[in-house]
């Protein structure tokens, strides 16, 4: 058995894909191995990683017949892998040496189910260390602790599966798969479930993973349908939480996080093709009605008047544009400055 399993999803990144694959082979060692998942890419990708799988130590090249999203690839490369511990990498980000060693050290010393770990964004040459939105670092905790309050940045705010280690044990127990199909917030289901459900973990800061931002092939940058999956995303989310014994004291937490992250959207609506903004309004304003209403309308009095008035319209079915349309700002986005990261 490998020690760690490292699944690294391709899409189209050939231009990126050098970066990654390199900071792999600056990270390799005897005992890991890289599943690297080629999403049916159209562009030189294939090539790069069937190159990659002949040179790089612990490769395994896993091909795709058909275009299926990250949540999808990342399941193919969870179900090939054999280590001890599991990790992420997505193809246009990449790692500092030896980063997966010493996070792997990390999570060993702590001996807990998964470990969270800072990251460096990096827009054009821009670069700004994101922290894990969590107490002590090295300090094991319950995951749970870690989920609210529901008006602060929490752990569950920060999705991103790259930023961590995760021992087998939560595999064989079903909680590091991704919904299948879902091309855009796979991971809020994902870190909701896992906070939830598994028994321990600590922030251990380290950010050693490279976050690429703006990347124009990424759908952060693209206003098609597939956005709009954060609505499937999130109603997972809430109809998780309604069937959690904690119900009651966690569902204003991912009542407000989805209502913040709808309040992103509009905030940005003009990114969107006019089909698709019009899809979004329908859509927000189902959702918003499928929500337990008591609990909305708290959440509602509790955010700032901008978002809460918008909500408010959206809930109503009103006409509107975006948050600039309320405010007289152009390109306003709320409180949430990234989709990614959006939160209260």
């Amino acid at each position: 058995m490998p020690k760690l399993s490292v699944v690294v999803p391709f899409y189209n990144v050939q231009t990126y894909a050098p970066d990654a694959l390199k900071s792999l082979e600056l990270n390799a060692r005897d005992d890991f191995e890289f599943l690297l998942v080629d999403d049916c890419s159209t562009d030189g990708t294939p090539g790069l990683l069937e190159r990659a799988a002949n040179e790089l130590p612990g490769a395994v090249l896993l091909r795709h017949e058909r275009n299926g999203g990250l949540a999808t690839a990342r399941n193919t490369g969870l179900d090939a892998a054999r280590g001890e511990y599991l990790a992420f990498l997505d193809g246009d980000d990449w790692l500092a040496p030896g980063h997966l060693g010493r996070t792997l050290a990390a999570i060993e010393a702590l001996s807990c189910d998964f470990v969270r770990t800072d990251h460096v964004q990096c827009t054009g040459r821009a670069r700004s260390v994101r922290r894990v939105p969590c107490g002590p670092q090295s300090v094991v905790a319950d995951p749970r602790s870690a989920i609210l309050p529901a008006d602060r940045a929490t752990s569950v705010d920060y999705p991103y599966a790259w930023a961590g280690m995760y021992h087998r044990r939560l595999l064989d127990r079903g909680l590091l798969h991704f919904t299948d199909g879902l091309r855009t917030a796979e991971d809020r289901p994902w870190i909701w479930r896992l906070h939830r459900e598994a028994e321990s973990f600590a922030a251990v800061g380290m950010p050693g993973i490279f976050y690429r931002r703006g990347v124009s092939t990424s759908l952060t940058q693209i206003g098609d349908e597939r956005q709009l999956d954060f609505i499937r995303a999130f109603d997972q989310v809430i109809s998780d939480v309604v069937a959690d014994r904690e119900s009651d004291l966690l569902l204003p937490k991912a009542v407000r996080t989805y209502c913040a992250i709808i309040a992103h959207h509009f905030g940005s609506i003009e990114r969107f093709e006019p089909a698709v903004a019009k899809k979004l309004r329908s859509m927000s304003t189902a959702a918003l009605g499928r929500m337990p209403q008591d609990v909305l309308e708290r959440v509602l009095d509790s955010m700032d008047l901008e978002r809460s008035t918008l909500l408010r319209r959206v809930r109503t079915g009103g006409r509107l544009t975006s948050l600039g349309a309320l405010t007289g700002r152009k390109g306003h986005a709320g409180r949430t400055a990234s989709a990614p990261g959006a939160t209260a």
